[in-house]
Order: structure tokens, then sequence, then C-alpha cells
């Protein structure tokens, strides 16, 4: 497959899974620090890595979340975290998951990412309570 043939597949797979406006702005985002950075994540993490057909995108967000929490990197925990709810991963998945790597990766790390998806849960419940008003308005 051919380098533009990944960053097609790549930039397909952040726009179902982030919507256009957000995979947008996101990749703005990068982009204005490190156009290098926002090519790699397109391209080889989104484009081969996240394209891959072994395992489901719910199953790649769930070891995904777990490997950000063990390893203690928030930005992409929360990100993921939200991925994964769109990807068809449950709150109980998620947070079994978390709690699941407390013996191996710390009882700290499971903490803190278990707040982290707490926080997640009452955003995303406070833009659905937000987005019933608009509606009812």
């Amino acid at each position: 497959m051919s380098l533009e043939e990944r960053r097609q597949r790549g930039d397909r797979l952040l726009r179902e899974m982030l919507g256009d406006q957000q995979a947008a702005e996101l990749r703005r985002a990068w982009r204005d620090v490190c156009p290098e950075f926002e090519q790699y994540v397109v391209e080889f993490l989104a484009g081969e890595i996240w394209s891959r057909p072994g395992l489901d995108r719910r199953t790649k967000s769930l070891v995904t979340i777990a490997t950000l929490a063990a390893t203690g990197r928030p930005r992409g925990l929360e990100l993921n975290i939200r991925l994964a709810l769109g990807n068809g991963a449950s709150r109980e998945e998620i947070v079994e998951t978390l709690l699941h790597i407390a013996p191996y990766a710390g009882f700290p790390a499971a903490w803190e990412a278990l707040a982290m998806a707490r926080e997640v849960f009452e955003q995303v419940d406070a833009n659905v309570s937000g987005d019933d008003r608009d509606s009812q308005s």
C-alpha cells in the first residue's frame, strides 16, 4: 500500500471515529505544533495500525486506554476514553479495563485513569443534557 493510500485511509478513519469537525480541529492542533507529528498519526497510527483487521475498534480502544493509563498519558487517555465510547465500549467495560490494570501498572495509575474516565463520563452526560435542552427550545 502506498503512503498516499495510508494517508487517505487514516484520514477516513479519524473522521469516522471523531467526526469531521473534531478530526479537523485535532489535526490542525497537531500540525500547528509539529506537522510531522500530524502526518505520522494520520499515515501510520490511523492509516496503518488502527486500520489493521485483526481486532475490532472496541477492542483496540480498550487496549489503548489500558496502555495510556499504565504509562501515565492523560491527554491521550482522555481522547481515547471518548473514542472508546464511540467505538462501542460501554462505560462498564472501560471501568473494568482500568481496574484490571491496577495490579500490573499500579493502583495510582488506575486511580488517575478512573478519575479521568469519570470526568469524561460527566462531560458526555452534560453534553447530552445540553443537547436535549437545545432540542426542546
